[in-house]
């Protein structure tokens, strides 16, 4: 049993026995009671309806979502508990004899048109609720005037469509709260991953960097400096093994590296940098990236190559092969190799 339920059953049970009051007169009180014998079914039907409205049970929300607000009752339904708000306070006071309106048989109405709009409010119709109730409070008063209607039960009905209206906007208040806490929350599970990530590369690549230049920084350290020009080489090969895992990871797999070291090895000097434009692409799509570059590496003879990564839409990477030492593009005759690597095949 829900809570839904529960507080449905009890505003079943309140309003049934705010109409039962209306039945149990003393004899020569009530003028027509047919009338009365209509117009509590009439406002037992509607009210019933308004408690019952969206009753069927929704779909299981996802786990850590917050639940959909419900439905109002459309406005035929408003209609008719505008129209029970004016109908049933004067079909009861007009059955009932004149000295006898002031009877609990006869005021049950104000209760019972205040407990219907604080189901109205409660539905999320505020406005229906407020002139439903202003309207069975001006029916009432023309017939036993104002201060006995407020003697007699109006301002209690008044209290409770103001304390729904103030618990609906609490509610609302906090149901926002909730998408609001919902939402930092999932922002700081996917920031809590991303660094978690970032730490996992960066441990990687200290790791690599490390198997690369930790030899050769040991025997530095050992020798003080005086390598052998072997080792010279190695400390050279190691430093820009180092660079290009630092300012190019996405652009590297076991082929490119090696085909980087043998580039090196003949002399060659590469500069790798990453700066950006690969975010959108696939693991595949790298792959494709790679391997041609890994191809244009194996026959590169160039004395200088430039390997950048390119934000343009066609162009993933670009490849500049340089005959002099600078680092500038000034001198066109320099360039001997350009190659782009495109984006999307």
């Amino acid at each position: 049993m829900t809570v839904r339920s529960i507080v449905s059953a009890i505003a079943v049970a309140f309003t049934a026995y705010l109409a039962a009051r209306g039945l149990w007169w003393p004899r020569g009180d009530v003028d027509h009671p047919w009338i009365i014998f209509l117009a509590l079914p009439l406002y037992l039907v509607v009210t019933w309806l308004w408690v019952a409205w969206g009753a069927r049970r929704p779909a299981k929300a996802p786990r850590g979502a917050v639940p959909a607000r419900q439905s109002s009752p459309p406005l035929w339904a408003a209609a008719l508990a505008l129209a029970v708000a004016v109908i049933v306070p004067n079909a009861v006071l007009f059955a009932v004899a004149p000295s006898s309106r002031t009877q609990p048989f006869a005021t049950w109405v104000i209760g019972g048109v205040g407990a219907l709009m604080t189901i109205v409010m409660v539905r999320r119709r505020p406005w229906v609720a407020w002139i439903g109730l202003a309207l069975a409070a001006a029916s009432v008063s023309l017939w036993i005037g104002i201060l006995p209607a407020l003697s007699l039960g109006l301002v209690g009905s008044i209290v409770w469509v103001a304390a729904a209206q103030l618990l609906m906007i609490a509610l609302d208040s906090a149901a926002r709260d909730t998408v609001q806490l919902a939402e930092l929350q999932q922002a700081a599970s996917a920031w809590q991953a991303s660094q978690a990530g970032r730490q996992r590369e960066r441990r990687v690549q200290v790791q690599r960097a490390l198997q690369a230049a930790g030899p050769i920084l040991g025997r530095t350290i050992e020798t003080g400096g005086n390598l052998r020009p072997p080792e010279r080489l190695e400390a050279r090969l190691a430093e820009g093994r180092l660079r290009d895992e630092l300012r190019g990871p996405r652009l590297l797999d076991d082929i490119v590296r090696a085909e980087l070291e043998s580039a090196r090895r003949r002399g060659i000097t590469v500069t790798m940098l990453d700066e950006g434009g690969l975010e959108g692409l696939s693991e595949p799509e790298l792959v494709t990236i790679r391997e041609e570059l890994a191809r244009i590496l194996e026959s590169a003879s160039s004395r200088r190559l430039i390997i950048r990564t390119s934000p343009h839409h066609q162009t993933a990477v670009t490849i500049v092969g340089r005959s002099g030492d600078g680092d500038g593009l000034s001198d066109e005759d320099s360039v001997e190799l350009w190659h782009e690597i495109p984006r999307v095949r």
